[in-house]
């Protein structure tokens, strides 16, 4: 579920840019910026990468379990589990093409801002799956970005950072059955 969300949002993001700079090909690839061996990402190059920094879960009150059925017994199963995914947009240009990665950057940034929340209304092709995808922009400070990039190999590109809201997993497996309760009888025995 965490790939359909990543690809439905660069598919997105790939129809808006194409359409706003005009161009016949993708400019959006899923990839990160580097090959497991620490090699460029062929498929980055004179691209916008989108590729997943973090997942967190999300808070949300409630019980550790829920019921799932009705009658004699009911089944108890784990409480679906809320994540926020960390997306990263870095636009790989170099060198005289540097500009085509702030503009990239600037239309990815006007993109979320106009269409925050893609639902099965306003994105077609939105995996069943997947209720809603909520974006906000992460803003991080000159130490984060440092320690981010870091992380990822060091060398910066011009990026932006989203969190993506309330991707749900929930497995829907019952772990245990439970006998259902049933209202007390109350009456005068005669």
């Amino acid at each position: 579920m965490i790939d359909a969300a990543l690809l439905h949002l660069a598919g997105h993001l790939n129809a808006v840019l194409r359409r706003s700079h005009q161009s016949a090909e993708d400019l959006v690839a899923v990839t990160g910026l580097q090959e497991a061996d620490g090699s460029p990402a062929a498929a980055a190059t004179h691209r916008l990468s989108a590729f997943l920094v973090n997942l967190e879960p999300e808070r949300v009150p409630g019980q550790p379990f829920h019921p799932i059925g009705s009658g004699e017994r009911l089944a108890r199963s784990a409480t679906p589990l809320h994540l926020n995914l960390l997306v990263m947009f870095a636009a790989n240009y170099g060198g005289t093409t540097y500009p085509e990665a702030l503009k990239l950057i600037g239309s990815t940034i006007a993109c979320f801002q106009a269409t925050p929340v893609l639902d099965a209304q306003n994105s077609p092709g939105l995996d069943a799956r997947l209720d809603k995808l909520m974006l906000s922009l992460e803003p991080l400070g000159l130490q984060e970005t440092a320690t981010l990039w870091g992380m990822l190999g060091g060398r910066y590109v011009p990026s932006v950072l989203y969190r993506v809201r309330l991707l749900t997993i929930d497995a829907r497996q019952p772990d245990a059955q439970l006998p259902a309760v049933r209202s007390p009888r109350v009456g005068v025995a005669g």
